[in-house]
């Protein structure tokens, strides 16, 4: 009631607010800036005055994209309600730009508002897939649908990451509370992220219970610039987490099913190399591999069929049900700069590559921006290619087509 209440307030407001907003770029912060912020120079007065102009910022400019989707996909259930958090969430951080900022009862209120919002937009992502969900049950998916739904979901996803970065970074910071677990992380951040450390605590949740493979199943190489380093990064461990989670689970599955009349399982083996530019992890299962014209497909968000998410067990990976884990892992690496990419042999195995940067002053923030370009992309339709396409049918070529070969050499043909 709460909810309709403001938007009916807000209806007329919220279209001027987007459109205010929307014509202001974000700004991409560096990994090192967020460090810096967090440990030497929290102020959160500055933070308060940043936010309640940058949250706005990237919350619009990805409203703005949202009208281009499909009139079909927008009108969905699903997407009507995630419209309305977004709308609700703009307008509640819209409030504290008058207010002033030495006010230690605003910053209070701030703080709350953004832990708020937050929690709001936890089922962002399922939400949004089911809505996908309900469009290609009821309507299909064409090529131009199928490319422009993916170009906004990649944006959108990662826009939905980036405010959560920065909202959980303001919320972790200056709430109070220290994790005690992580007593030297700041915010979401851990300044000395090992690599290693993590790849091996997010081995066990998946492989006895889900797969029955041990441990002793997954084999660790380690490089690094220096033999005596350690492998660290400034890094966000649950964006790392994330994207191990997804990449531990299909090679496990993969193993298994591919092996399932076995005694032996083959290894899945991870090496982790830092340089002096990129952290690299590798992670190579003999799981059978896919052919390659069905790579992209895993990172396509249309492609799966599933028609939920899978909620039994929390030890369920994130969207299970939605083949969403690939798409999501790929935006968390891409999101500071770096990629995930698969390579695979069809009838042996893959081997998919997270890559990271290794300096944090070069993890910046890549962030979708609504502009013309943009815009532009929504207006494009497929174009016609311009390449042979092979028949699915094989051609006869006993017999001599003597009419094709006139009409070629009369040039009718080209």
């Amino acid at each position: 009631m709460k909810i309709a209440h403001i938007l009916l307030k807000n209806t007329f407001n919220i279209p001027k607010q987007v459109d205010r907003f929307s014509k202001f770029s974000p700004s991409p912060l560096s990994m090192k800036q967020f460090i810096d912020f967090g440990s030497a120079n929290a102020c959160e007065k500055t933070s308060f005055m940043f936010l309640r102009q940058e949250l706005p910022v990237r919350l619009a400019n990805i409203m703005k994209e949202i009208d281009f989707l499909p009139d079909k996909l927008i009108s969905t259930p699903s997407v009507q309600l995630l419209h309305s958090w977004y709308a609700q969430s703009l307008m509640e951080i819209v409030d504290f730009l008058e207010k002033d900022p030495d006010d230690k009862k605003v910053l209070n209120m701030f703080t709350e508002t953004l832990i708020n919002v937050r929690n709001r937009h936890n089922n962002v992502v399922p939400t949004m897939a089911q809505g996908v969900v309900e469009y290609k049950e009821t309507f299909g998916v064409d090529p131009v649908t199928n490319q422009n739904v993916q170009y906004f979901l990649d944006r959108f996803y990662t826009s939905r990451i980036s405010t959560r970065m920065l909202i959980n970074q303001h919320t972790l910071i200056f709430s109070g509370s220290t994790n005690p677990v992580h007593p030297k992380h700041i915010g979401s951040i851990d300044p000395n992220c090992d690599a290693v450390e993590y790849i091996s605590a997010s081995t066990p949740i998946l492989c006895i219970p889900r797969f029955l493979i041990s441990l002793s199943h997954v084999f660790y190489c380690v490089a690094a610039v220096e033999p005596n380093e350690p492998i660290n990064i400034v890094y966000v461990p649950s964006h790392l987490y994330h994207m191990l989670f997804e990449l531990f689970k299909n090679a496990m599955r993969a193993t298994v099913e591919t092996h399932e009349n076995s005694t032996h399982l083959p290894p899945i083996k991870v090496r982790v190399s830092l340089g002096s530019e990129d952290l690299t992890i590798r992670m190579s299962d003999r799981g059978g591999g896919v052919p390659l014209r069905k790579i992209e497909r895993l990172f396509s968000y249309m492609y799966s069929t599933a028609p939920s998410p899978v909620n039994d067990n929390a030890r369920n990976a994130p969207l299970a049900g939605f083949g969403y884990g690939l798409p999501i892992s790929r935006l968390y690496a891409k999101y500071f700069q770096g990629d995930l990419q698969l390579y695979s042999m069809e009838g042996y195995g893959t081997s998919a590559v997270i890559y990271l940067k290794a300096l944090s002053t070069e993890s910046v923030e890549r962030l979708p921006v609504f502009n013309r370009s943009a815009l532009r992309h929504y207006q494009t339709s497929t174009e016609a290619d311009d390449w042979c396409i092979p028949s699915s049918e094989p051609k006869k070529l006993g017999k001599y087509d003597y009419n094709m070969q006139e009409e070629r050499t009369e040039g009718k043909l080209n």
